[in-house]
């Protein structure tokens, strides 16, 4: 990014190298967009210091930034080329829609918590990133009008997958979402072809919870 202070270039390729690339992660798409991608700008003034850490970290409304090292296992996992029109459930801080900004054609991005809703559109806007649409909505059901899409990402833990999401992924398409109880998660990818859907369990994790029609109650 223009005009930023060295230091916070220093400790991205730091966070890349040793907390991302090193522990699987090897899409360069990925790997270049993550060290792009300013995180700092994405916690509030209080945690910028702790920005590239390698866990989360709260961005208020109950809500956390993912672990970097997770913001690029699921990333990689959806397969992206470049050409893909993306949706996220679970804007939160913006981030994770910022990395998939600096690779796909299109990112579409739900909240449905307000305040974080209006933060990060705001957010998107200065920092120029033109290529993500933002919604105010409960993601469980989707953006029915905007799809098919060709991945989909939910950045909070359900119960099971909602199902609209399952309609709204294209043919050949790939979602993942962390799936479990109010503890902990699995993260499993789905593959959606013409005559079945492939799911793949990638590992533990644990997210908020995903709240909506098709998730948890609030």
């Amino acid at each position: 990014m223009k005009n930023e202070p060295k230091k916070y270039a220093s400790r991205r390729r730091e966070m890349v190298e040793k907390q991302i690339a090193s522990r699987g992660v090897t899409d360069p798409l990925v790997l270049a967009a993550m060290n792009k991608v300013p995180r700092h700008l994405f916690v509030s003034e209080a945690l910028v210091d702790s920005a590239y850490g390698d866990f989360p970290l709260p961005i208020g409304e109950g809500q956390t930034i993912s672990q970097p090292y997770i913001i690029g296992e699921m990333t990689q996992s959806l397969a992206l080329k470049g050409h893909e029109r993306v949706l996220e459930i679970g804007t939160g801080s913006g981030y994770q829609a910022a990395v998939l900004s600096q690779i796909v054609y299109k990112v579409y991005t739900i909240e449905r918590n307000n305040a974080l809703f209006l933060q990060t559109r705001k957010l998107f806007d200065k920092l120029k990133f033109h290529n993500i649409v933002t919604r105010y909505s409960d993601g469980t059901q989707g953006w029915k009008q905007e799809g098919p899409f060709d991945a989909i990402i939910v950045t909070a833990g359900g119960q099971q997958i909602p199902s609209p999401l399952i309609e709204q992924l294209s043919i050949g398409g790939r979602l993942v979402i962390p799936v479990g109880d109010n503890f902990s998660q699995e993260l499993i990818r789905l593959e959606k072809t013409e005559d079945n859907i492939k799911t793949t369990n990638l590992g533990a994790c644990r997210f908020v919870k995903l709240i909506g029609q098709h998730g948890w109650n609030e």
